[in-house]
């Protein structure tokens, strides 16, 4: 067996990929489905894997206007954490990140997963004070977190400058040791590749441009491609577009989609083995595995689906990053990019059930979409299958911003990470 596996090593290795197994196959889409997932970046990909694995319902089909993982997952700088303040986002959180430290195994595909830590630093004494807040929050939920002075900072990451003279001194951090960063195209691939073994069907360059509505109800969609495609249930899971899906189907969403920036190096010798987020500057910096530093920003304060981003916020991020991190600031830029991120006004995302019946939406992640994949597709694949929200699901109806039961999660949530 060692040896065939070597000989097979070879022999694909001289193949240029000719002869390479695909993940998944491309499929011309059924007439009707039981249910349609409109967007196919990570939480749309987790969802149909898990409405195939946990509630048997394989006649699915994700549809994608691009290609798969093509959107925001594949803008994003990775980060994976749980220690949000409030009880309902961290339990939600705190879900993903279980599912997270089991992803490649239940996948059979390496995610890349590094519970590498997260480290928020204190630069004020107000700083201080809400991450002491956040602490205690935290292990009131079972999870962990803790915090350190700048003298232990210092010494666990000697790369950043805790000395008193700097631009933002640092009095301190909260650190999520079993936060970290995974692979973004991996997360993609492996749960395409394990929904399309269960028999879902991934729909690649199929773009919905209408909602078919039929006495309140939905009954399917209009593509550009292939017309119109049935479903008993539809669910838009489309990052920076769900506002212009719901203008579809003839209601808004308190939603404002903006652009996310960020940015990475050319590859140098290891100098970073955590992640260092800072949110009073906005700026937040790991290593990635082939040595680039990834650098990311807060949003841009307007409103636009452009995928550039502006200059000055790159500007702003990077005088913070060399500030905090001297020894970096002749280390040269390699690219910068921008994905297009839907905020709510509360900072916490939309799992609904709308005024349209069996249309639901997952949407409003803001900068917090990635670190959520599996808890989102776990939990809104449970709210399609059920027709309704799903237990962990229920505090983020669309509906809280006529209650007034908002999720304020501007405090843990407001930098891009």
């Amino acid at each position: 067996m060692e040896k065939y596996s070597a000989l097979g090593l070879l022999k694909h290795s001289l193949s240029n990929h000719e002869n390479w197994p695909r993940l998944w196959h491309n499929p011309t889409p059924k007439k009707k489905y039981d249910i349609i997932i409109v967007g196919g970046g990570g939480h749309g990909l987790a969802t149909a894997y898990y409405l195939a694995k946990n509630h048997g319902i394989t006649n699915v089909a994700v549809l994608e206007k691009g290609w798969l993982g093509g959107g925001n997952t594949a803008r994003n700088t990775t980060i994976v954490r749980s220690n949000y303040l409030w009880d309902e986002s961290a339990r939600l959180y705190e879900h993903a990140l279980k599912l997270w430290e089991g992803l490649s195994q239940d996948l059979n595909y390496n995610v890349m997963f590094s519970q590498r830590g997260v480290y928020h630093l204190c630069h004020t004494l107000q700083d201080i004070r809400d991450n002491e807040r956040l602490v205690s929050a935290n292990r009131l939920n079972g999870i962990d977190n803790e915090m350190i002075d700048a003298e232990q900072l210092q010494r666990e990451i000697p790369l950043l400058d805790c000395s008193r003279n700097t631009r933002f001194p640092v009095l301190g951090a909260s650190v999520q040791r079993r936060a970290g960063n995974a692979r973004h195209d991996a997360v993609a691939w492996g749960y395409a590749r394990a929904a399309a073994a269960l028999g879902v069907d991934l729909i690649q360059q199929c773009e919905v441009v209408d909602m078919v509505i039929e006495n309140g109800a939905i009954t399917g969609v209009k593509t550009r491609q292939h017309g119109v495609i049935k479903a008993d249930r539809v669910g838009c899971v489309a990052a920076g577009n769900s506002g212009v899906l719901a203008k579809m189907a003839g209601f808004e969403l308190p939603v404002e989609s903006h652009p996310l920036q960020a940015l990475v190096s050319e590859p140098i010798k290891p100098v970073l083995d955590t992640v260092v987020m800072s949110n009073h500057v906005h700026g937040y910096m790991s290593q990635s595995d082939k040595g680039d530093l990834v650098i990311g920003a807060g949003i841009d304060s307007w409103v636009g689906y452009g995928q550039r981003g502006s200059y000055s916020i790159i500007e702003h991020t990077i005088q913070a990053i060399v500030e905090m991190f001297p020894a970096v600031s002749r280390v040269r830029m390699n690219r910068q990019w921008g994905g297009i991120v839907d905020t709510c006004p509360d900072a916490c995302p939309i799992i609904t059930a709308t005024p349209v019946r069996n249309l639901f939406f997952n949407c409003g992640w803001g900068t917090g979409g990635f670190k959520a994949t599996p808890g989102s597709g776990h939990v809104f694949a449970e709210t399609l299958a059920l027709g309704k929200a799903a237990p962990l699901a229920e505090p983020f109806s669309m509906f809280r911003f006529h209650s007034g039961a908002l999720i304020d999660e501007h405090g843990a949530a407001a930098v891009a990470h």
